[in-house]
């Protein structure tokens, strides 16, 4: 069989086991998503266990502090929250039929300085704000549903909490190779802990902002909206739009438009302030993702995972970047996956070895 054959050959045989590994990964996603959540959890609580560590806490009994420390704030905030979301599905129906009247309204307002007939059964087919509203309860179900699987998340959690100040050393065994030689995985493991536990802070704090914010403007369950901050801030870009959505209909259907605007105008404060301005200084830097692939990683882990891809989609898509770094005959993927700084970095290390 000749060269270009045997190429083609091999690029059908590796786009086909790509093909068969996501569709793999998505029929076993009741398995993967459990250990991703736990991995996620890992590599925020890493740094506080290893200060444990540091004033001699025995390893054992510092991943049990993190641990507990982890289910209560969980146990709370579970019971806390899933009493409003209970309440707030029950009230949708409710509510969406209020935002009919009022979208029904609208059309109308715009039929007497337009010339034409506006169908809102035509109209209603491709905008629809009442799932939106829905949209923030079947999504937090969600969360909650994958999360009643708590004791295998962190009961593998403390395994790899464990198993954490040893890897290194157990792969550089196996492997037969030098403890540098992995010093590009450790950077990128340091770098996505600091990432995630940054990114959880300021999540933190913005949901905390948002329900304070709700509950003094006087919107129904402030609670529901200050966690779903929290947790949608996770998803990049669109995470604080996605959050706002709701809310301000909610607003416009139980206090009226002028409470909507403020809504709106909280909510674009709190994603600049916290968004462009505070984290990306904790940060130092970004992510090394291109804002595009950030976006794309965004859809493809959520098609993969469901609800629980969008909110790692960032690390997960950091993880595929640093695998395909390892080998140079992909590595050319990496950069174009990569931020504009990785490139001009890969250009400066071509520039060097043709020098030499």
């Amino acid at each position: 069989m000749s060269t270009p054959a045997i190429k083609n050959t091999n690029a059908i045989v590796t786009i086909a086991a790509i093909v068969i590994i996501i569709f793999g990964m998505q029929a076993a996603k009741e398995l993967l998503v459990p250990f991703l959540l736990a991995v996620f959890f890992a590599l925020i609580t890493l740094r506080p266990m290893l200060w444990l560590q540091a004033h001699k806490i025995p390893s054992v009994l510092a991943a049990l502090i993190i641990v507990f420390s982890l289910m209560l704030f969980l146990g709370v905030l579970g019971s806390i929250v899933g009493s409003s979301i209970a309440a707030f599905t029950a009230a949708i129906p409710g509510y969406q039929a209020q935002l009919d009247v009022i979208v029904q309204g609208l059309f109308r307002f715009i039929e007497k300085f337009v010339d034409a007939d506006i169908s809102t059964a035509s109209v209603g087919e491709f905008i629809d704000p009442g799932r939106a509203m829905g949209f923030a309860a079947i999504l937090l179900n969600t969360l909650r549903g994958v999360l009643t699987n708590t004791f295998l998340i962190l009961f593998t959690m403390v395994f790899i909490l464990l198993e954490a100040s040893s890897a290194q050393t157990k792969v550089s065994a196996a492997f037969g190779r030098g403890i540098d030689t992995f010093q590009q995985a450790g950077v990128f493991l340091r770098d996505l802990g600091r990432y995630l536990g940054i990114k959880t802070l300021v999540s933190l704090v913005t949901g905390l902002i948002v329900g304070l914010m709700t509950w003094i403007i006087g919107l129904d369950f402030p609670l529901l909206w200050g966690m779903l901050a929290f947790i949608l801030n996770y998803i990049p870009n669109i995470g604080s739009i996605i959050a706002a959505v709701p809310a301000v209909l909610l607003a416009l259907v139980q206090l009226g438009p002028g409470e909507a605007g403020s809504v709106t105008i909280a909510f674009i404060a709190i994603n600049l302030v916290f968004g462009n301005i505070l984290e990306p200084r904790l940060m130092g830097h970004g992510v090394g993702i291109s804002s595009l692939v950030v976006f794309i990683g965004l859809i493809f882990w959520g098609w993969v995972f469901g609800p629980v891809g969008l909110l790692l989609s960032v690390p997960l898509t950091m993880a595929l970047k640093l695998a395909l770094e390892a080998d140079e005959r992909t590595r050319w993927i990496a950069i174009l996956l990569g931020s504009e700084r990785d490139a001009e970095h890969a250009l400066l290390e071509r520039g060097t070895a043709a020098s030499e």
